[in-house]
């Protein structure tokens, strides 16, 4: 039997949900040289398999044949189209679709919008995104549930975190109910803003209300722990866990995390070990947010010799692992170790990061070693490393009051001309010393404050900076 056109149109429909793109358009090419043309819900459907490779010069010509026929696009035909080209930043063509949109006689709806505000809130143009929300609050169209959470979110990454709270409380307004993905962006928003002040009774009572996913249970675990509730964010994770969730590395670390901000760390360690015996693939940062949290209370040697079960047993480990361990050897006095151990780090092929250097030169001048300083520098310089504010005070004070006439000392001056040291801190240190610098005005103190103690540097990183560090390598 020849083909007709109920049979191209439901092969078409079937190729598009299989997302064959390829057989789409052979399908789509034979089908309009047999003169047969798909119905409106087909070509949007083509459009939508399209959009999704990114075929971007067929999506046009498709469109071409749409216009040429006289076809009208649905709302959602054309919200499709507008949201993939916001996806792919090209909010002119965005623009140029929403006018075709209206010219045609479909009026935008409250998705078509959502994606628009989302596109411009992403290329940090705000001021166009909200004047969009005014447009579409003009036509009468109130935000929905999606919407508040792209704002929330939107706002909170650009730093607008009162807007974004603000929203948020809007949300009761509406008489809309907050679900998994409001609740991240919200705990997102006070973390970012150092905003621990709200009740935990308020947050955790979200969990009552809504039904939540695992990433919404993480993101409370992670929120109680940053807000000085570790023992809300061990209770939590029972919970989670009677609710019948399966923990993944995020939980697990909010877990450690709680137990030791509880200060029951051999509850901690028996619980990593639990959790490393039942989870053997069990990622780096997990590792390390055990060993670094013992650091930070001075429980190096428990902390180091976690560290050395994991290399002997294969775990995953990376250079943020490795990092924190040479932290930990250095404040325990373990020089000789932390030296080794970075050249072990090297030799397995982890690359220093940033954080690495400092951590590793700030020690090495605290133990006035000259030619491991040296090293370091040189190593920072080819590396092209910017050193934190408290490892250039350290770096400085050290060579320019103990080895000024050293190769350390014109490093120095190379590394800040490269722009990898701060300025006034090697001007204040050429001209003044280390020490007297820290008395020759209000300006200077304020922006030395907080780096002139000997452990600033080794006693920093917090969860937060872990979580950077291993972003910035991933």
């Amino acid at each position: 039997m020849l083909p007709n056109f109920l049979s191209f149109n439901i092969a078409l429909c079937n190729l598009c949900k299989l997302d064959d793109a390829v057989s789409v358009k052979d399908v789509l090419r034979i089908m309009l040289k047999k003169g047969f043309y798909p119905n409106v819900e087909a070509f949007e459907m083509v459009l939508n398999c399209f959009c999704k490779m990114g075929w971007m010069a067929e999506v046009f010509q498709v469109l071409g044949v749409i216009t040429t026929l006289g076809i009208s696009l649905s709302v959602i035909g054309w919200s499709v189209l507008i949201d993939r080209f916001c996806r792919l930043s090209r909010l002119d063509m965005a623009g140029y679709l929403l006018e075709k949109m209206v010219k045609s006689g479909c009026s935008p709806n409250v998705v078509t919008f959502t994606s628009l505000i989302k596109g411009f809130m992403e290329a940090k143009m705000d001021s166009h995104a909200f004047r969009i929300l005014e447009i579409m609050e003009s036509k009468g169209l109130a935000p929905d549930l999606v919407l508040y959470n792209v704002l929330i979110d939107s706002l909170s990454k650009i730093g607008r975190y009162d807007e974004a709270l603000d929203f948020f409380i809007g949300l009761s307004k509406q008489k809309l109910v907050p679900d998994s993905y409001t609740l991240s962006s919200l705990l997102s928003t006070l973390s970012l803003s150092r905003r621990f002040s709200f009740p935990p009774k308020l947050v955790g009572g979200l969990v009552v209300e809504m039904d939540l996913d695992l990433v919404a249970y993480n993101s409370l675990l992670n929120y109680f722990c940053k807000a000085g509730f570790p023992n809300h964010a061990v209770e939590l994770y029972n919970y989670m866990v009677d609710q019948g969730f399966t923990p993944d590395k995020y939980s697990f670390v909010g877990l450690l995390s709680g137990l030791c901000g509880a200060r029951r760390f051999d509850e901690a360690v028996n619980v990593y070990n639990g959790i490393v015996m039942n989870y053997p693939a069990l990622d780096a940062h997990v590792h390390t947010v055990i060993m670094d949290k013992l650091i930070k209370v001075g429980k190096c040697h428990r902390s180091i010799g976690l560290f050395r079960r994991a290399t002997v047993g294969k775990y995953s480990l990376d250079v943020v692992s490795y990092t924190v361990a040479i932290r930990g050897l250095l404040k325990a006095g373990r020089i000789g170790e932390a030296s080794t151990l970075y050249s072990q780090m090297k030799e397995i092929g982890l690359s220093p990061v940033a954080h690495t250097y400092n951590v590793m030169l700030f020690g090495f001048c605290k133990e006035r070693d000259i030619e491991m300083v040296q090293q370091l520098m040189q190593e920072i310089m080819e590396a092209g490393i910017k050193l934190e504010c408290g490892t250039s005070i350290r770096a400085t004070s050290f060579v320019f009051k103990y080895h000024p006439s050293s190769s350390a000392s014109s490093l120095l001056i190379e590394m800040c001309n490269l722009g990898l040291i701060p300025e006034q801190v090697m001007c204040l240190s050429l001209f003044d010393g280390f020490y007297p610098l820290i008395k020759v005005g209000n300006a200077n103190q304020e922006f030395l404050k907080g780096y002139s103690e000997d452990n600033q540097l080794l006693n920093m990183s917090s969860s937060d900076e872990l979580s950077d560090m291993a972003a910035s390598i991933g």
